[in-house]
């Protein structure tokens, strides 16, 4: 119970006050596209070796951006780590390591979503990560909201690096 008051999760959780309910949809969610079934094209050979390589080379490079977002931002946080969108009463601003790439790199997510729709070949994981980038989008904003209120460079931070994936967007 100690971790989950030192991340800002309360007993009135139900209330949603913190974006409790952003985290359960998004488990909802990554449990969704965990259990939907594999489907390619029936109207594409994906036995020809293009289409083979091409689906190793985007899994591992998919692979390797979601490790590096994941693991370097959980190692950037520190003590500011939280899973709800608002931030920690007593959390700092980091804007250096990966948030000097982005400033939401739970975006990591989305390239092992990616990764693994590559690896299966499925397009309807393809569709489930562009779901999941929907969704931490728009999560995204409801955080950034209170990251404004909170932190008084959290501004011009966000003007000068990108939201979810570097030098793009």
């Amino acid at each position: 119970m100690k971790l989950l008051s030192n991340w800002g999760i309360t007993t009135s959780w139900w209330r949603g006050t913190r974006g409790e309910y952003w985290v359960i949809a998004q488990g909802v969610l990554l449990l969704v596209f965990a259990l939907i079934s594999q489907i390619t094209p029936s109207f594409i050979d994906f036995y020809l070796s293009i289409w083979v390589y091409t689906s190793w080379i985007l899994t591992v490079i998919f692979s390797i951006l979601a490790i590096v977002f994941l693991g370097r931002s959980l190692f950037d946080l520190g003590q500011n780590l939280t899973p709800l969108p608002h931030p920690r009463d007593d959390g700092q601003l980091v804007k250096t390591g990966i948030y000097g790439l982005v400033r939401h790199p739970m975006s990591g997510v989305v390239y092992l979503a990616l990764a693994y729709a590559s690896w299966q070949m499925s397009w309807v994981h393809l569709v489930g990560s562009i779901v999941l980038f929907v969704f931490f989008d728009a999560k995204s904003k409801k955080e950034e909201v209170w990251l404004i209120e909170k932190f008084s460079d959290y501004a011009s931070y966000s003007n000068s690096v990108k939201k979810l994936i570097p030098w793009i967007y």
